[in-house]
Formats: C-alpha cells, sequence, structure tokens
C-alpha cells in the first residue's frame, strides 16, 4: 500500500485561515493554535471557485462595506475579493490520483512543481487597481531584525511565509508605508491596512506578493 504524500508535500500554498464563521480574530495567545487548510481539504465539490476566508470582520458578510474617514472612503475588502471568479486550482489536482501517491513517486514532484508555479503566478482582479481600500490581515515584515516595519507582506493567515508555506500570489499584499509612518510592532500582529491598492506583482525571499498597498494607515485588528 502506498504511503501517503507528506503535509508539506500538498500545502505548498494554503489558502486559508480555518474560521469561515465570521468570529473574531484570534488573540495573541490563540493565534499559536491556528492551523492553516491544506488546499486539498480546501477544494470545492461543486464547480464554484475557491473561496478562502479571511480575518473575519464580524460586522458585514458583504465583500465590501464603504468606511469614511476623513476625507477618504476605503472599501473594507475580505480576501477573497482578490482572487478572480474562474481561478480553479482544483482542476490540477484531478488530474492526479493524490490518494494512491507515494513520497517517492515521480508523479508526486511533478504536481508539487504545478502547485509551486500556480501558486505564485496565481492571477489577480485588475478592476481593483488604484482603489482605496482597507484589508485585515497578519503581518509578515520583510526585514525580520526592523525596529519599525516599513515594508512589509500582509496575509490571510498566522503562520504563512514563516511557520508554513505562504498564500498563493493573489492572496499575499506587499505593504509600503511612507517615511515617518513605518508600523511598529511585530511579526504576526493582526492590522487594518488602509490606502491605495495596486494591482503590481513584488518578489521577494518570503513569497509573491500580486498586490501592492501604499499604507495611509496601519492600525491594530480591533
Amino acid at each position: 500500500m502506498p504511503k501517503p504524500i507528506t503535509l508539506s508535500l500538498l500545502i505548498i500554498g494554503l489558502v486559508v485561515v480555518a474560521g469561515c464563521d465570521n468570529s473574531e480574530p484570534p488573540t495573541a495567545q490563540a493565534q499559536q493554535q491556528v492551523t492553516a487548510r491544506p488546499v486539498i481539504a480546501a477544494l470545492p465539490e461543486t464547480t464554484g471557485p475557491i473561496a478562502p476566508t479571511s480575518p473575519p470582520s464580524g460586522q458585514s458578510e458583504t465583500a465590501a462595506t464603504t468606511i469614511s474617514d476623513d476625507v477618504y472612503e476605503f472599501d473594507e475588502l475580505e480576501w477573497d475579493t482578490l482572487i478572480p471568479l474562474d481561478w480553479r486550482p482544483d482542476k490540477i489536482m484531478a488530474e492526479y490520483p493524490i490518494d494512491e501517491l507515494s513520497d517517492d513517486d515521480p508523479r508526486a514532484a511533478e504536481l508539487m512543481d504545478k502547485l509551486k508555479a500556480l501558486w505564485d503566478a496565481a492571477p489577480v482582479v485588475p478592476e481593483l487597481d488604484g482603489k482605496q481600500i482597507k484589508l485585515a490581515g497578519f503581518v509578515v515584515p520583510i526585514e525580520m531584525d526592523a525596529e519599525k516595519i516599513g515594508e512589509f507582506l500582509l496575509v490571510p493567515y498566522y503562520g504563512a511565509c514563516i511557520h508554513v508555506p505562504p498564500p498563493p500570489a493573489n492572496q499575499t499584499v506587499y505593504v509600503k508605508t511612507d517615511a515617518g509612518a513605518e508600523y511598529q510592532g511585530m511579526l504576526f500582529d493582526t492590522v487594518w491596512v488602509s490606502g491605495t491598492l495596486s494591482v503590481e506583482a513584488t518578489s521577494s525571499e518570503l513569497a509573491e506578493a500580486g498586490y501592492r498597498i501604499q499604507a495611509m494607515r496601519v492600525e491594530p485588528y480591533e
């Protein structure tokens, strides 16, 4: 009987954090216990698009809610808004007999390569370019030893890019703050980022990001 593929082989891109029930975001203590859901477990059985979860807002079930902020108005986005409706990674998975593959099966390595390429080149939503948005997520600094965080990746689940593999490019957002407005916090802090969203690819040693936010404000998630 073939040995199952290890989890690390199949969670190249983890789509989301467990928690589609719009519950409150994890506390600092609870975050340590959050585990990401592997791709296979998240694949839909229907023909609909993959719909990952995000740090829940607890405010609305809609994709976006307009929020006034002094002069600006930010549209509060959910993470699945960043994914094109026709993006279907499950089609690749369907080409392989997952339950029959062993770790040393050449088809397993082939599948891993295809998924990695798919995750890095995950399509974005061009219509979002230039939007004033507000998005909640977890902070992953580009420079881990920085006292002030001027550049970081915003990701939808705890542990991404460090403890577990990165999300797809369309679930990874590069955030840049203005000089003097750097975020002062820690790795995996849960924050709201408000600013201008650009459909722009950014590459780093940690992950490929399909979007960029020029942040006007970064504040704790409350």
